[in-house]
């Protein structure tokens, strides 16, 4: 009974084995056994080697180690141990056939073959249903998927990945449909085809508020500022639901009712329900708990200030409505840096740290004890910087406020990264600032770690001046080096890396139209202080194309050159710096009309002296700070001088040396409104007075208002352009039609609204809405700074390292001015490579 048993047992084992798939056989040899006597029979073996085949994807030597067969280990043949390699390949799902075969058996060593057939894999994705721009997203989402094993799976995670995606975007009822077919170019290749119906996107139908009392629903739901209910007045945005932004509106709609002193407002529950098939409802149900107020307010740990200096900071009294946000910023996150924090921060108290606890609750009262630890002084040790391929160490170290030997500072820190943005050579983005500590000598290591940019700019452009195309080429390099330029290592391609700025200009129409400028500046003037110098020339020549023996020959031509000197000021503060500059300009006539003569040399021989404050926090996309700049320039009063009767002087003598005193004042600010929404307030006067009735005003350096503000034929004319949009160039005026040399007043007004599209290393993108008001005046009689022209419109800036600031916009001016061809009007303004941060 028993020896039947046995056999049956046997017989029953091998007959599941087989079954379970093509598993263990031998081949034919003359010393190898039949199928059936050697699951009779076992015995053992050593393995003399395993070979793998029907792999293409895999790694043969990974299968043999998941098989768990080992080449020089005894087996058992048949047994477990064959029998759980096959399940063990199996478990992978990498395979629709595992076999494994005696290929020879030689005394007791025994060698196997293992044949396997891989799953499929997939060799293309086929994409339908979506935009252009949509399915490249989609398929840089699933672009990891290729190659990948054909299964159950895949199915799953296309359909999640595609769903997420759109989802995010208010898509929520996405449908996906993936259908797999033979790919006759690769029998082991599947293509995969997507077809893909975001429908339409999913609105708020309703918001739906119950348990508040104190807080109106109209209140509530401002605070949800990205969930909004559908309305027909609501253009941008208008209700779309977006779950990730719907979980922030929570959140930000308890701390807002918190920040007011209700600290045990909650949402109870809250659903999201589908209310058609293109809308759903919400439903929050909101406790609002009673109000309270601040107790008292207590110090605990405090030695180097006392409770007085720290209560005078915290600016909270007794009986103020209780905010956990308010008291959050004026400890330790004031965006003036005016907290209790700061104070310590800013003193060398590296580690310090503050916590409050609400010690003590009663009715309607919270009392708090702030407990602080102040820790010891950290004094700089050194300043390390990484990341800097080009730029020279010194160009970053001389910018830097924190110095080895200084106690650390906050605020030195924070001012440090703006200086080094300033510069304009490295990724605002990207920088990053590391104290690390040394506890045991109490000293700090600063690392700073920038990316650099392209900062090197070309100008080539083609544009429509004087009733011509003009062609103009620019170069600017603003990270140049000077003294290597006869190091021939140093150029890549030019000589870089110690922050001087040199320019290259040219601009012309051919014999009509010629102007050619050069400029060179030195941030540092002699390595050791913050001085800066620079130098420009330009010659510039309009005519109309007639040789010099011509006698109807009209020209004018205009040579210049400028040296220039600044330092920065410590007094009030050291975001003020002084620069003065000295001008000769030569301007030089031939029967050429519109001025105040039209033959004859001029001479302009001026000082200048620029007192400015710049806080900006960023040159390109400022989001925060002012930059102020007031002006004076003046040359010699001659007419005073010289004793000359200018009243028996031809127009030419009375002009041969320009006397004038020019005053300006420009301002701009900067401030977040919400989110990334900025705004920028901008205002600026000029006035040209002379000293001399008898000679009157000076026939240049004039302003002229309107248009994009680009100098070009202007330029040449010595007036200075302010850009106007709305306006065509030139034009704005408020007594009759602008004279050719300008006017010697003028006032502007501006407020813009900008929102950053991209702020990446490559591109700066932004778009804009502004409204503008302006004016000029031929004397001060007739002075109104309130009676403007006015213009709103809308516009885009982009940023590219390359080519500077180019921008478009579109304006609408309500003031026509008469005279002019379409009362002076002009829709579309276009610039390029202004000057960034510039009053333009």
């Amino acid at each position: 009974m028993n020896k039947y048993f046995f056999i049956l047992l046997i017989l029953g084992f091998a007959v599941t084995s087989f079954a379970q798939a093509p598993s263990l056989r031998s081949r034919n040899t003359s010393q190898t056994s039949t199928d059936s006597s050697a699951y009779l029979n076992p015995k053992q073996y050593i393995i003399g080697g395993i070979n793998v085949n029907g792999v293409v994807y895999l790694d043969k030597s990974v299968l043999i180690t998941l098989s768990k067969l080992t080449v020089g280990e005894t087996i058992t043949v048949p047994s477990d141990a064959t029998s759980n390699a096959v399940k063990n390949l199996w478990a992978q799902k990498l395979f629709d056939n595992v076999e494994l075969v005696i290929a020879s058996i030689k005394q007791d060593t025994i060698f196997f073959d293992l044949n396997l057939a891989e799953r499929p894999r997939v060799g293309r994705i086929d994409i339908k249903g979506l935009s252009k721009s949509e399915t490249t997203d989609i398929r840089e989402k699933l672009n990891n998927q290729k190659g990948k094993i054909v299964n159950e799976n895949l199915n799953n995670t296309i359909n999640t990945v595609i769903k997420k995606h759109f989802v995010d975007k208010g898509y929520l009822n996405t449908s996906v449909d993936v259908a797999i077919s033979n790919d006759t170019s690769d029998v082991n290749s599947r293509i995969v085809a997507i077809t893909v119906n975001k429908h339409r996107k999913v609105k708020v139908h309703a918001i739906n508020i119950e348990g508040n009392t104190i807080f109106t629903d109209a209140k509530l739901k401002k605070y949800l500022k990205k969930t909004k209910q559908k309305a027909f007045y609501k253009v941008f945005g208008s209700g779309k639901f977006l779950k990730e932004k719907y979980e922030e509106d929570k959140a930000t709609m308890i701390a807002k009712m918190r920040a007011k002193g209700y600290r045990e407002a909650e949402i109870l529950s809250d659903s999201v329900y589908k209310h058609d098939k293109n809308t759903v409802a919400i439903d929050l149900k909101i406790h609002e708990g009673p109000i309270y107020y601040f107790g008292n307010i207590t110090f605990a740990g405090n030695a180097k200030y006392s409770s007085d200096i720290l209560k005078q900071i915290l600016r909270i009294d007794k009986g103020e409505v209780f905010s956990e946000e308010k008291l959050e910023k004026r400890l330790r996150s004031s965006p003036s840096n005016d907290d209790v924090s700061s104070l310590y921060l800013n003193d060398g108290y590296l580690t310090f740290n503050i916590d409050p606890i609400q010690t003590r609750i009663y009715k309607d009262t919270i009392d708090i004890e702030v407990r602080l630890s102040e820790g010891p002084q950290y004094t700089i040790n050194k300043i390390i910087i990484k990341g800097n391929e080009l730029t020279n160490d010194k160009v970053i170290l001389r910018e830097i406020r924190t110095k080895p030997g200084q106690k650390f500072s906050k605020e030195a820190l924070i001012r440090s990264q703006r200086q080094i943005v300033q510069l304009g050579n490295f990724d605002e983005q990207k920088m990053d600032m590391k104290p690390i500590p040394n506890p045991a000598d109490g000293t700090v290591d600063i690392q700073y770690t920038v990316v650099e940019k392209p900062s090197d700019q070309v100008e080539l452009s083609g544009g429509f001046g004087g009733g011509r195309i003009v062609g103009t080429l620019g170069l600017t390099f603003n990270n140049f080096s000077a003294k290597n330029i006869f190091n021939a290592k140093a150029y890549k391609p030019l000589p870089k890396g110690d922050g001087q700025k040199l320019s290259i200009r040219g601009q012309t129409n051919g014999k009509f139209y010629q102007s050619y400028s050069f400029s060179f500046s030195e941030p540092w003037f002699g390595g050791k202080k913050p001085v800066y110098f620079g130098i420009s020339a330009f010659t510039s020549l309009q005519s109309n194309g007639r040789p010099n023996s011509d006698i109807n020959q009209q020209k004018i031509r205009l040579n210049g050159i400028t040296f220039s000197l600044g330092k920065q000021l410590k007094f009030p503060d050291d975001y003020f710096r002084v620069d003065y500059a000295a001008n000769l300009q030569q301007y030089k006539l031939r029967n050429y009309s519109g001025f105040l003569f039209t033959n004859g040399d001029s001479y302009d021989l001026s000082i200048s002296q620029v007192l400015s404050r710049n806080s900006v926090d960023a040159p390109i996309f400022p989001t925060s700070g002012s930059n102020l700049k007031f002006t004076v320039q003046a040359t010699p009063p001659y007419s005073l001088l010289n004793g000359k009767n200018y009243d028996n002087l031809t127009t030419s003598q009375r002009y041969q040396f320009s006397e004038y005193h020019k005053w300006k004042f420009e301002s701009q600010f900067f401030q977040k409104i919400y989110g990334k929404l900025i705004l920028k307030a901008q205002a600026q006067f000029g006035f040209i007075g002379f000293y001399n009735r008898q000679v009157g005003q000076a026939p240049f350096g004039r302003f002229k208002l309107g248009g994009d503000g680009m100098q070009g034929f202007d330029f040449l004319q010595g007036s200075e352009v302010i850009a106007m949009r709305g306006y065509a160039n030139n034009a704005v005026a408020s007594e009759g039609i602008a004279t050719n040399s300008g006017s010697p007043i003028f006032t502007k007004y501006m407020l813009e609204m900008r929102y950053p599209i991209s702020l990446s290393q490559s591109a700066t993108v932004f778009v804009l809405g502004f409204a503008e008001g302006g004016n000029t005046w031929n004397r001060f009689s007739s002075f109104n700074p309130f009676n403007v022209r006015r213009s709103v419109g809308v516009g885009a800036r982009i940023f590219l390292p390359i080519f500077g600031l180019l921008g478009l916009d579109y304006g609408h001016a309500f003031d026509p001015i008469t005279g002019l061809q379409d009362g002076g009007k002009q829709s579309f303004t276009f610039s390029i490579a202004q000057q960034m941060g510039g009053f333009n």
